[in-house]
């Protein structure tokens, strides 16, 4: 990915987002752009127009962390869009964001005994290891019930991102489809941030981008988020609709991997469906009669 060019227009779509009420600036005559003009942002973070024109134009290299401190401060970023800023501003300077060269992330495999077995003991919450491609690379009994739409009948690694752009099931699976189409385009964008010379993220992002118009568009507004924890909905085929919360933790023998679990408030009735699916599901795996 080309680092000045996504500098520029992260930066650009930030400053379209700020109005001049926001920042605390008189509104003034003939605005001819949306959101704050590049002199304003200079102003608020103590720069001059010149530098930050440079910076805007994707000469972000060698800027301090000071300085992109007060950008953040002035473009009013959150603590994602701030940690995005920081990751482009390594990559131009070649320092990977963890502060040491990552290792290539490795092609997806089988997981290591020890976390099939980790997962296997989450027997009331629907657990699933992915990785930063959103490649589906392990998940407990109850996951594999509660994700078949996304799984399948097998071939290839499944992936969140093409079931969410490529396959029309997706939408039954997910009631709130947009939605879930905004998360996912910005955690991914958040992690080509990252790590913006994953060759496997990268071919990830031009094959939705050729394939969904949506994707594209998402894709080009430059958004970042977190996954972090919340609250989604889903429409299982099964058991129809249930209300899940979400956790997210990193994994650390494995950087990039992350576990969600997803579990369901005690005693509501997505609580009860859960439990239905997980009945379900261990029936359909018992052998028949002889």
């Amino acid at each position: 990915m080309d680092n000045r060019a996504e500098v520029r227009e992260f930066l650009v779509s930030r400053r379209a987002k700020v109005t001049p009420a926001q920042a605390g600036l008189p509104p003034g005559l003939n605005r001819r752009v949306p959101g704050l003009r590049r002199n304003e942002v200079a102003l608020l973070a103590g720069v001059s127009v010149e530098y930050y024109t440079k910076l805007e134009r994707g000469a972000i290299g060698g800027a301090s962390a000071s300085v992109l401190d007060a950008i953040a401060r002035a473009l009013q970023l959150d603590d994602t869009e701030h940690a995005h800023l920081l990751d482009l501003a390594r990559a131009a300077d070649g320092v990977p964001s963890s502060g040491r060269f990552r290792r290539p992330a490795a092609r997806p495999g089988g997981p290591r005994p020890s976390l099939e077995w980790a997962l296997a003991a989450i027997t009331e919450g629907i657990a699933l290891v992915r990785d930063a491609r959103q490649n589906v690379l392990a998940v407990n009994p109850l996951g594999r019930a509660f994700y078949s739409p996304v799984i399948g009948d097998g071939g290839r690694t499944p992936n969140l991102a093409r079931f969410q752009f490529l396959d029309p099931a997706s939408r039954e699976f997910y009631p709130d489809w947009d939605r879930f189409a905004e998360m996912c385009v910005a955690v991914m964008r958040a992690e080509a941030g990252r790590n913006p010379h994953d060759t496997g993220l990268q071919d990830l992002v031009g094959e939705l981008s050729t394939r969904s118009e949506v994707f594209r568009g998402l894709w080009a507004a430059h958004d970042v988020r977190s996954h972090g924890a919340g609250t989604k909905r889903f429409h299982h085929p099964v058991v129809g609709e249930v209300v899940l919360s979400y956790e997210e933790l990193a994994i650390t023998a494995e950087p990039g991997h992350v576990l969600l679990i997803y579990t369901a408030e005690p005693g509501s009735p997505s609580a009860d469906r859960v439990k239905l699916l997980a009945s379900w599901a261990a029936e359909a795996k018992a052998p028949g009669p002889a």
